[in-house]
């Protein structure tokens, strides 16, 4: 398998629909062919089964439904690079706080929904393939540490772990119904948890289908040291011999101007690594050097995992810049998911461009990046 250094770019199409403009040096260039030249060969893009209301009116943080996928998806193939497809199996997002059943599903058991889950993920696939961007990766489910399709899928209270195992092993068998060799990765959250991933992995391992890939989130603000991560990489290659990717990863740049430029100004809600706390316990400063030494540890982690199993990473939303209208949950998506907001962008200050789309010196240290063979 080859060594991916990866990016997930699901809003992207979005954000220049509202003129973000991306440069590098100060020439302005297609964000593609900018990231390409440092390094990027795969594109990592999420899907939503219905990311709208029911009157139609989108939800915004991208609207990644099947079409944007597939357009986002071309547009990667004529780059040269990979994709990696991010299944969520829900109309917004899905994480370890909230993994909802898409509207059309609602009512289903959890019979009824291993058979969706399995028709979902093949006409998806079908659909892809016709048009000429079928992925080279796939994701079945997003960060499942909780599990997925909740309440029949949920981890916490309620211990489905023989439910989750279906509606997993239903997205693999769909994709194997069309492609033998395509590698699958299920992915949890919170990378620096070894006894989490332990647990998971155990239980999944004795009721589900085989797979190739263990992802990991690690976001340095919520999941621990590098060390904690370096050591939960290390048993996972060894515990279950499976290849790894760190499917989620960013750092901040900057803490200036925050909230004014990500809009979180209203309610006094804060963005994502904005808490004195949080901050406190970061290893590197938020700042462009502190974003770019973090980038240079957590590829000296990686090159100590056992047998080069770490086969790469995605950088989540590097591009993700502060457009006016686009944020992470707009008015109908608020009221879809029962949440005051406001939805604004909260992730701006993790981008690998900064606020203005200047690229930032941590792409110098991707690009010049050589994963060690061993």
């Amino acid at each position: 398998m080859k060594f991916y250094k990866g990016m997930d770019l699901s809003t992207i199409k979005e954000v220049e629909s509202l003129g973000g403009k991306f440069y590098d040096h100060g020439v302005e260039k297609d964000v593609f062919e900018i990231l390409k030249s440092y390094g990027m060969n795969a594109v990592r893009l999420r899907l939503w089964n219905d990311p709208y209301s029911e009157d139609g009116t989108p939800y915004g943080a991208g609207t990644n439904d099947l079409s944007t996928t597939i357009e986002l998806a071309k547009r990667t193939k004529a780059h040269g690079m990979d994709v990696l497809l991010c299944m969520h199996y829900s109309d917004f997002w899905a994480d370890p706080g909230k993994q909802r059943v898409p509207k059309a599903w609602r009512g289903m058991d959890a019979e009824q929904l291993t058979d969706t889950v399995y028709d979902f993920t093949r006409k998806t696939l079908l659909a892809m393939r016709e048009a000429g961007s079928f992925p080279d990766l796939i994701q079945v489910g997003n960060e499942l540490t909780n599990g997925m399709l909740w309440p029949q899928g949920k981890l916490l209270e309620c211990g489905n772990y023989d439910n989750l195992a279906k509606f997993v092993s239903a997205g693999i068998r769909a994709v194997r119904s069309l492609d033998q060799e395509l590698p699958v990765m299920i992915h949890l959250d919170n990378g620096g948890n070894a006894p989490m991933y332990r647990d998971w992995f155990d239980h999944y391992m004795e009721r589900g289908e085989d797979f190739q890939l263990i992802g990991l989130s690690y976001y340095p603000f919520w999941h621990g040291t590098l060390e904690d991560l370096r050591d939960n990489m290390n048993d996972l290659a060894v515990r279950y011999g499976k290849e790894l990717v760190i499917a989620e990863v960013s750092m901040g740049f900057t803490m200036e101007d925050y909230g004014i430029y990500e809009k979180l100004a209203e309610n006094g809600r804060k963005g994502y690594a904005t808490k004195p706390e949080l901050v406190e316990k970061l290893q590197f400063p938020m700042s462009k050097k502190g974003q770019a030494d973090f980038m240079k540890a957590l590829f000296s982690v990686m090159d100590q995992v056992p047998q080069n199993r770490c086969r790469g990473f995605f950088y989540w939303e590097p591009a993700w810049i502060p457009v006016p209208g686009s944020g992470w949950a707009n008015e109908e998506a608020l009221r879809y998911i029962e949440e005051k907001g406001p939805g604004g962008n909260e992730w701006a200050n993790q981008a690998l461009f900064d606020y203005n789309g200047q690229s930032l010196p941590a792409l110098e240290v991707i690009r010049d990046y050589m994963p060690k063979e061993k």
